[in-house]
């Protein structure tokens, strides 16, 4: 797939949902990616892209996103046991550039209004640099982190692992290192935390963005 060097936009309809609109009418879908490494915006590059959907305070994880993307790399040894994932798995993938607009079409077919992830400024810089890459500047409206919303309800706590907020919060939890078991990770505690911010009197949308921002 060849792109132009233009300005593309993430399909959500993040600008137009009112502020007064209620969290249990928004789509979310909660994201995840993997990677050849931590220098994404170098030489490092993406594995893999998986994606859930969370609306009505559930996750519904029969609709969800799996997807390879060829990094045109080898993958090291340290990050094919970290997450189970050869040469072999994505040979056959596609570019990375695809990949994403293929995620993109998931997003607009389930007419998601905010994407949401666990240190999801990384993953929104693993989509950046390889759209970047293709040639194509991208525009992401604002996610919601899990991150920030927990820095609301337990401010003392400072850790990012996802798996020990899980434990934290007792959410369900799946095999880790995997794009799609971490964005199903993610989901269970993004529901929990979205019912927590619910009992605090914080249930529509425009609650919730200033929570993500940190504003009380």
């Amino acid at each position: 797939m060849i792109f132009s060097k233009k300005k593309l936009s993430c399909p959500l309809a993040y600008e137009t949902v009112p502020l007064n609109r209620k969290i249990e009418d928004l789509t979310f879908i909660v994201f995840d990616t993997e990677t050849t490494g931590f220098r994404v915006n170098a030489e490092d590059r993406l594995l893999e892209i998986g994606a859930v959907k969370v609306e009505s305070y559930r996750v519904h994880d029969e609709i969800n996103f799996q997807l390879f993307s060829n990094p045109n790399r080898p993958i090291s040894q340290e990050i094919s046991e970290l997450t189970g994932i050869e040469s072999n798995d994505v040979e056959e993938a596609p570019q990375a550039g695809e990949a994403i607009m293929l995620f993109f079409d998931f997003l607009h077919h389930h007419k998601a209004d905010c994407l949401a992830g666990h240190y999801v400024s990384f993953d929104e810089l693993v989509l950046k640099s390889e759209m970047k890459r293709a040639g194509t500047k991208l525009h992401l409206s604002p996610s919601i982190d899990t991150l920030n919303l927990i820095g609301c309800l337990a401010p003392s706590t400072d850790m990012r692992d996802l798996e020990r907020y899980a434990q934290i919060f007792g959410t369900r939890m799946y095999p880790r290192h995997r794009a799609l078991n971490d964005a199903l990770t993610t989901a269970y505690l993004f529901v929990e935390l979205l019912e927590l911010l619910r009992d605090r009197g914080i249930d529509t949308w425009g609650e919730l963005l200033r929570v993500s921002r940190g504003e009380r």
